[in-house]
């Protein structure tokens, strides 16, 4: 796999990235990777896999993000995500909530790099498409210069096509989940420092990056950029991705450009028994800092939540905004 895959992706992002957004941010841009919520390998294997796996192929390439640790579970849950038409296989080693502690996955995983590896090996085994690591710089007490490179070199040598690295640590003891993405100081001079050493393996930079001018000075250390929370909540960003960092067309010229394309897949899924809000609920930041747009969220807010609610209360809240404001924020 290419470097170029790597280049842009949208992060995992519990309760937010599910299959309604990944569509709304696929029509703003063909080459940016994006990645399911979090979803553990208990769930994957006994749940309702058509309810948690299914997607629509045009969120393609799209990744599976994996918690667990046990290393069988992982090959089946990888074994049935690349059976569902995931790209690739990514495990969770960086969330820091208390749930994922209790249950000896996400960033908890930091001191048990072995383990890591050994749940990387056997999904490598199980699958044919890219197996990738979400990881912390560290946790706790743990020295970033060590930990993390004990824990790269056990995944890459088990066969890892790529490594996410959120550039700060995670506190298990101490901070919230809320807290553990935005007190613990960003270092990423220490990413920097893993990609030098390891030239021929993708580094894919995470964590503060809010915005392309702030990625772009990050490619200049690292093969990959993910964008978490400024992507979800300005999605708008996300139409300069392609004509940015791949030096293509985006899909649309505007935001208005991008509801109109959307419509159609609205039309299905209420069809579906989908409530609008579901999917409208990703919309509200699409028209950050443009004239109309308090109302645009007001109208959503108010009217999308109610029993029925149709494809026309999403027309009626764009038409609320300034489009050739919007179109000018966009470019």
């Amino acid at each position: 796999m290419k470097y170029q895959d790597y280049r842009f992706s949208v992060a995992p992002m519990m309760d937010w990235t599910d299959r309604h957004c990944r569509v709304f941010h696929r029509l703003m841009t063909r080459r940016a990777r994006l990645y399911t919520e979090m979803l553990t390998t208990g769930a994957i294997i006994h749940g309702d896999r058509m309810r948690l796996l299914g997607f629509d192929q045009s969120e393609r390439p799209v990744a599976l993000q994996l918690g667990g640790s046990d290393p069988r579970d992982l090959a089946t849950a990888a074994r049935i995500g690349e059976d569902f038409g995931y790209d690739e296989i990514n495990l969770n080693v960086g969330c820091p909530s208390d749930r994922v502690k209790d249950g000896r996955f996400g960033a908890c995983l930091m001191a048990e790099p072995a383990l890591v590896a050994d749940g990387v090996a056997a999904m490598k085994r199980a699958v044919n498409i890219p197996v990738t690591v979400k990881c912390r710089i560290g946790i706790d007490d743990q020295d970033p210069e060590v930990a993390l490179d004990v824990l790269t070199r056990g995944v890459v040598a088990a066969g890892a096509d790529a490594l996410v690295v959120h550039a700060r640590k995670a506190w298990l003891n101490g901070l919230s989940p809320k807290e553990n993405r935005d007190i613990p100081p960003l270092d990423y001079n220490r990413v920097y420092r893993l990609k030098a050493t390891l030239p021929d393996v993708p580094i894919i930079i995470n964590g503060g990056i809010g915005s392309l001018a702030e990625a772009k000075a990050h490619l200049a250390h690292v093969d990959g950029v993910m964008l978490g929370r400024a992507a979800y909540q300005e999605p708008w960003r996300l139409l300069n991705v392609d004509p940015e960092l791949f030096g293509e067309a985006a899909p649309y010229a505007t935001m208005k450009d991008v509801f109109e394309a959307v419509m159609p897949y609205i039309e299905n899924q209420l069809g579906q028994g989908t409530r609008l809000h579901s999917m409208t609920r990703h919309f509200v930041g699409a028209f950050h800092g443009v004239p109309g747009a308090r109302a645009f969220r007001r109208h959503l807010a108010e009217n999308g939540v109610r029993q029925g609610a149709g494809a026309n209360v999403l027309c009626d809240a764009v038409a609320l905004v300034d489009i050739s404001a919007a179109s000018s924020i966009a470019a």
